[in-house]
């Protein structure tokens, strides 16, 4: 048996068969039909809108896109802790408020001294701040079986249930639950907790 020895430029081509193109066919489909799909039930179920002001930080920034869920809603109510779009008093020429749900119906809440009180206890939920501003929440308000009381993270620079104007938001004006948002000024994004 002898051995070429030297260079050799003549090397097989290898061929792609039909099979291996099909396979990339059928992932390169797979992934655009996921994304479709994908993008049609975000904005069918979903809705996208921009917190307005700084009610919400640190949580949520003036200006920040975020996605709504509205959906869930309609199928579960809104549980203590949600942080929710709503239209207050359902008025439609209004800007969509985003708040945190602090009481659920049939909860009795009470601001005194600065502090949150839910059914008579210290409200835990989140750390708020002392709150300079009670607002209608200085006397107990009982919640009536449609009714949710909001606040803003940033309670002190927060119209929310505590305002006459606002008050206790009914649930037929909750547009739905805030489940994504998207920093502003860079690209990062992330799930609501």
């Amino acid at each position: 048996m002898s051995k070429r020895k030297g260079l050799s430029f003549y090397k097989k081509k290898k061929k792609l068969s039909a099979s291996v193109i099909r396979e990339i066919w059928s992932y390169t489909f797979l992934v655009f039909a996921t994304i479709l799909i994908a993008f049609v039930l975000v904005y069918s179920v979903g809705m996208k809108t921009n917190v307005i002001g700084v009610s919400m930080e640190p949580q949520l920034y003036n200006g920040q896109a975020i996605l709504v869920n509205r959906l869930g809603y309609k199928i579960f109510p809104p549980r203590t802790g949600d942080v929710v779009v709503f239209l207050p008093n359902g008025n439609k020429n209004s800007h969509f408020y985003v708040k945190r749900v602090i009481a659920v119906p049939g909860d009795k809440v009470l601001i005194k001294e600065g502090k949150l009180y839910v059914d008579g206890k210290l409200y835990e939920g989140v750390d708020y701040d002392k709150i300079a501003d009670p607002g209608i929440a200085e006397n107990e308000i009982t919640l009536e079986s449609d009714e949710f009381f909001v606040l803003g993270d940033n309670v002190n620079n927060s119209e929310d249930s505590r305002s006459g104007n606002i008050g206790a938001v009914k649930r037929k004006d909750i547009i739905g639950k805030v489940w994504f948002h998207m920093a502003a000024g860079d690209t990062s994004v992330g799930f609501m907790k």
